[in-house]
């Protein structure tokens, strides 16, 4: 990879790393549903009037935006409110790599293989003995609406592989005028006329910086160069660069929240880690090592 690519890639690393921390402030002064409302018609107004529609039926794009946006972070979003730490979050939500794999087993009738067994077990334990300590700086409410929020990011990702090869900035935008309005109707039911007139009369500087920084900065911007990356290189050589994202999140959540891990967590951290970086990797070192016949 060229080094100005390289330098890209460690870009959208620290982008998406962040993003958590910058979750955490923004629902200090807005509640999720309506956060997740703001993000997705700022993510989405006006640059859908200046990007293409991926060219895909209407189905898959409304089936991507109700999953892999409006499922996500409807989630995400939540489980940060009720007690989900931002770099745990980060961590925990990176399970959707093997949610995508028990869902192309299911509904694209792909065949998993060793590897990813195996890592999906080695994840599979660190997730539960972070899970086991629910109450311990995290809720466990938060920790099993993040596991939602990470199917849901799997539903999404099969989406995308039902429809192929798209422009992915396009299908970020256009995806991203899927979740405002059911994001509105959330946040009446769950929140109240009442607190979302408070919220936008009342938003401080710190909210509309979150609000920005997730539309423009993790989500445009963050796509964009993400997208630039696989079209020029191999997925595979792409795609282990967001094994650093949860390592990022956790530094970022320490540094700007004071957040600490748990001697437990921190096992099950390194568990899920390496339980990806068997997943990502695995493939390559079988072939790489495997006796030649």
């Amino acid at each position: 990879m060229a080094p100005k690519d390289l330098m890209l890639a460690l870009v959208v690393v620290v982008v998406w790393g962040v993003n958590f921390v910058v979750i955490k402030v923004g629902l200090h002064g807005v509640p999720p549903m309506l956060l997740g409302a703001l993000r997705f018609t700022l993510a989405a107004v006006p640059a859908v009037f200046f990007i293409k529609r991926p060219k895909m039926p209407w189905r898959w794009l409304i089936a991507y935006g109700a999953t892999i946006s409006l499922g996500q972070f409807a989630f995400l979003f939540s489980a940060m409110y009720v007690g989900m730490p931002a770099g745990l979050a980060s961590l925990v939500l990176q399970a959707q790599a093997f949610f995508t794999l028990i869902f192309a087993a299911i509904f694209l009738r792909e065949r998993f293989s060793v590897p990813n067994l195996l890592g999906l077990f080695i994840a599979a334990c660190g997730l539960a003995v972070i899970g086991m300590q629910g109450g311990h700086v995290m809720t466990l409410a938060g920790f099993v609406l993040t596991l939602c929020a990470a199917a849901s990011w799997a539903l999404g990702n099969i989406v995308t592989k039902k429809v192929g090869k798209v422009d992915l900035v396009g299908l970020v935008v256009w995806g991203s005028l899927v979740p405002p309005l059911p994001f509105l109707v959330l946040s009446y039911w769950f929140e109240g006329p009442q607190r979302i007139a408070a919220a936008l009369a009342g938003i401080g500087a710190t909210s509309i910086f979150a609000v920005v920084y997730l539309a423009f900065i993790a989500t445009l911007i963050g796509y964009s160069l993400w997208s630039r990356l696989l079209s020029r290189y191999p997925a595979s050589q792409v795609a282990p660069f967001s094994l650093l994202v949860p390592i990022v999140g956790l530094a970022s959540a320490s540094v700007f929240l004071g957040e600490q891990l748990s001697a437990p967590q921190v096992v099950g951290a390194l568990l899920v880690m390496a339980g990806l970086a068997v997943n990502v990797f695995g493939a390559w070192i079988v072939r790489r090592f495997a006796p030649a016949r």
